[in-house]
């Protein structure tokens, strides 16, 4: 490209002149693209990236000074650090989604509530079988309700619902205030 060229760009730029845009797309356009494809590897993540960085320089323009580089240097920066900034908000999305096969949320264990200080075993035979089996596995031996599923051969699900209908159970008989703090070392 001239530099006759480049010096009128600059220029329509300062000016804030709408051509400006036009003719850098015209002479730039293809050349940035790459750029932004180089780095984003995508097609289209490059194309959003252009257009991004077409903004930018508008915004910036008054910003460019000719004595410290030239104008397609000024423009490839502009233009390959939004691709990089793309890339990052891209890949941060991803890394945010839910990873299941790492959760531990059913190895929840029973530590900080000790019930043989409590009367519970002795009021556990109040209630229906299926549900003293269940919380004597997660109150007295002390395991996670994943744990107790695969030991007494029942589903998990099943095993949170006997837990919070015994719960319930309990509660008739020790009230709100005491349940509540059992469900509490139990549950969350």
């Amino acid at each position: 490209m001239s530099t006759l060229l480049e010096k009128h760009i600059v220029e329509l730029l300062q000016e804030r002149d709408e051509k400006a845009i036009s003719l850098l797309y015209e002479h730039y356009g293809d050349t940035l693209l790459g750029v932004a494809n180089k780095v984003v590897r995508n097609e289209e993540l490059a194309q959003d990236v252009l257009q991004e960085s077409f903004i930018k320089i508008w915004k910036k323009s008054d910003s460019y000074d000719a004595s410290k580089a030239k104008l397609f240097t000024w423009l490839f920066r502009i233009t390959r650090n939004t691709a990089i900034d793309k890339l990052r908000s891209v890949n941060t999305k991803s890394d945010k989604e839910i990873q299941i096969d790492v959760s531990d949320v059913y190895n929840l264990g029973v530590n900080s509530i000790r019930p043989e200080f409590m009367d519970v075993r002795e009021n556990l035979d109040k209630i229906e079988t299926k549900y003293q089996i269940v919380l004597d596995a997660l109150f007295f031996e002390g395991m996670t309700q994943q744990e107790a599923s695969d030991e007494l051969n029942i589903p998990l699900g099943t095993i949170k619902s006997r837990l919070k209908i015994g719960l319930r159970e309990l509660k008739k008989i020790y009230g709100p205030t005491m349940l509540l703090l059992l469900s509490m070392n139990l549950i969350s």
